[in-house]
């Protein structure tokens, strides 16, 4: 799959808060950083994504997106 976005991170899901229609996945980052990325539920299922999980973190301008591979 290709990106537009060529800011890009190797991750480690380290949560996940869940609401009604949306969730919070929070996300360990090299240099002993942490980001969040806000999501539906739906793409969560989509995505398979779980506590433990590695992604790519891809960002553009104002958006977080999380590519599990």
């Amino acid at each position: 799959m290709k990106y537009g976005a060529r800011n890009q991170l190797v991750g480690k899901v380290k949560g996940i808060k869940k609401g009604g229609l949306m969730c919070e996945v929070k996300l360990d980052i090299p240099s002993s950083s942490s980001m969040s990325s806000v999501m539906t539920i739906d793409s969560l299922k989509e995505l398979g994504l779980k506590k433990g999980d590695k992604v790519r973190v891809v960002v553009k301008a104002v958006n977080v997106l999380l590519v599990k591979e």
